[in-house]
């Protein structure tokens, strides 16, 4: 499971190090691809596997799920770590989530999401008032917030 919140930068050849934490839940070789929300979504591969198995089972007649698919698809990526822990990320995925520099790596329990430092800020920002009724209208649990 991916928890955590970790700040890093993109240097000049579009490396960017992996939180040390993640590493071994991501294995030698993990997929990446756009995200939603304009970040980028990192998977192990048996949970790529997983998630390309349930995109399979979309039906291919319906618009919105050849759109997604092909979306979600044509962005990924299989990577490795080098020796030092970096990715090395990729131009079409940077410039999908304008990470330029300063970026925010986070773990979000099966997956890592990797975000520019701004467009992190923003969202946390505009989501942190509206948290507890979404975990409301999403969550039939007492969370004790």
């Amino acid at each position: 499971m991916f928890m955590g919140e970790y700040r890093h930068t993109v240097d000049d050849k579009g490396r960017m190090i992996i939180p040390s934490k993640f590493r071994e839940g991501l294995g030698e070789s993990f997929v990446i691809t756009r995200g939603l929300d304009h970040c980028l979504f990192v998977y192990p591969m048996p949970e790529w596997k997983q998630l390309e198995q349930k995109l399979k089972s979309l039906p291919f007649t319906k618009a919105d799920a050849r759109a997604f698919t092909r979306f979600f698809f044509s962005g990924a990526t299989v990577a490795e770590l080098d020796k030092q822990g970096r990715v090395n990320l990729p131009g079409n995925l940077r410039e999908f989530a304008k990470l330029e520099k300063e970026c925010v790596v986070i773990g979000v329990s099966n997956r890592v999401e990797i975000w520019s430092r701004e467009a992190w800020s923003s969202y946390y920002e505009s989501s942190e008032d509206s948290f507890n009724e979404i975990a409301e209208s999403l969550v039939d649990l007492d969370l004790n917030l």
